[in-house]
């Protein structure tokens, strides 16, 4: 049980204060809950395919030499992670009618990657216990959110512009990009303290969010004039 709740409650955490940070028009619960499950069932199946199949054809992957693991940070993880939680959010939430304003960008992708992130973190903390669940819970699942807030900004954005395609790939592209940073500094760490380069790209991710966040805010369309 307690593995349990460490494995959600920190993804729950960060839910409820991105819903609350909806200031002017919160979504539906019960939409918002269909794209948590999308995370937590599509994504994860999507990209736990996507791996058997890389390590099963590809078992150099694994291998300790530096280019090989910033494809595998890049490519074999990031991008494919990132992508599960994009088609979901582009193909249900951007096409729903209550996608109605840009801060449900982050909104949506939040929930779907909040899905993700908690049936990852049960995984994880199944095979390694309360410290790794805890260790998670002030690294992953905070970079999960991140990730999404990312790619959810420019989602909004893209919603309500001409120019759709184009601000959807860049969020797509920014949330793989910083996922790739923050799993490449983690996984060379038999390069002494290199880890640490993970914790700043997380740091920074941190502060463009809150820097996405308010923006959308700000551009609210039921922002009262």
């Amino acid at each position: 049980m307690p593995l349990i709740l460490l494995s959600i409650a920190p993804a729950l955490l960060i839910i409820i204060y991105i819903y609350y940070s909806d200031k002017y028009d919160k979504e539906p619960k019960h939409l918002l809950f269909i794209c948590f499950l999308l995370g937590a069932i599509g994504s994860i199946l999507i990209a736990s395919l996507s791996h058997l199949f890389v390590s099963q054809y590809y078992p150099d992957i694994e291998r300790p030499i530096i280019w090989m693991q910033f494809c595998k940070a890049f490519i074999v993880v990031a991008l494919v992670e990132e992508f599960s939680k994009y088609i979901f959010v582009r193909y249900f939430a951007q096409q729903h009618k209550e996608f109605d304003e840009p801060y449900d960008g982050i909104m949506y992708a939040v929930m779907v990657s909040m899905g993700f992130a908690v049936t990852e973190n049960l995984a994880y903390a199944f095979q390694g216990g309360v410290e790794v669940a805890l260790y998670r819970a002030f690294t992953a699942v905070p970079a999960h959110a991140t990730f999404g807030i990312i790619m959810g900004y420019y989602m909004g954005k893209a919603k309500f512009s001409r120019n759709r395609v184009k601000f959807n790939l860049i969020g797509l592209a920014l949330a793989t990009c910083f996922h790739g940073v923050y799993d490449f500094f983690l996984f060379i760490n038999y390069i002494p303290g290199i880890s640490i380069g993970a914790f700043l790209s997380l740091a920074v991710g941190l502060l463009l969010s809150q820097k996405a966040i308010r923006i959308h805010q700000q551009n609210s369309h039921f922002k009262p004039k």
